[in-house]
């Protein structure tokens, strides 16, 4: 009978305390379409892209402020915000939006939003965005490739994402074992940004499709095991 009275006595403590941390402000990770849905439902949405400016000045959600912690100008920008208002952040990955939403959370914020997959969910789930650029490759090419092709490997990432990197020299390891046996296309949002949206499959950098004959074998939302996932793709037919 005590054991039980002191188990509902932590528990009713540690609910208060969860509730107070609420209450002092909060950030999380949400999903593209809950989101968007959340932008659309305020009249001047508090949208921050907390990529560098090089990354801004190439493409970026409309209505967005550009800045981050490490911006000259930082405390400037955030006194512009209203903390009563919701916030909604989105870099490349999780790391910038992160540690931004965890200090405007520790400023009294009460609601901040980082979009999970940051600006490849965003384009590349067809939502509307600003570029300056005019893509290199087109939906139609794109296509052309994957029904002129029997094995396809796709590789879509940006030059800022840090783990899209680390996928170049497995695609240049996997181009020298297999030679014509396996195309190899890359798609750089520097570059196409409205083929990825086109695509309308893109939730993070990398992602990485393998097609056989006009069909996916896989589609990877992420890295992984990219190299054994090809060899047991291809090394079985």
């Amino acid at each position: 009978m005590k054991n039980k009275i002191l188990k509902k006595a932590f528990t009713t403590v540690f609910l208060l305390f969860t509730v107070a941390g609420f209450a002092q402000g909060n950030s999380a990770n949400i999903l593209l379409d809950a989101f968007y849905s959340k932008i659309k439902s305020q009249k001047n949405p508090q949208i921050i892209d907390a990529r560098g400016a090089d990354e801004f000045a190439l493409n970026h959600i409309e209505g967005a402020v550009n800045f981050n912690l490490k911006s000259d100008d930082y405390e400037k920008h955030v006194a512009a915000l209203n903390p009563s208002q919701p916030v909604f952040i989105y870099s490349i990955a999780a790391y910038r939006s992160g540690l931004l939403s965890t200090d405007l959370a520790k400023r009294g914020f009460t609601e901040v939003y980082i979009l999970e997959g940051g600006i490849a969910s965003w384009i590349g789930g067809g939502k509307p965005f600003y570029t300056n650029l005019k893509s290199k490759l087109t939906l139609p090419e794109y296509k052309k490739i994957i029904a002129d092709n029997n094995y396809v490997l796709v590789d879509i990432g940006s030059k800022y994402c840090a783990t899209c990197k680390t996928v170049k020299p497995i695609l240049e390891n996997l181009r020298t074992q297999y030679g014509e046996k396996l195309k190899i296309v890359q798609i750089e949002l520097e570059e196409s940004p409205q083929v990825i949206a086109d695509l309308k499959t893109v939730k993070v950098f990398p992602t990485l499709i393998l097609y056989q004959n006009g069909k996916i074998v896989f589609k990877k939302d992420g890295l992984g095991d990219l190299k054994n996932d090809v060899d047991v793709a291809l090394d079985s037919k």
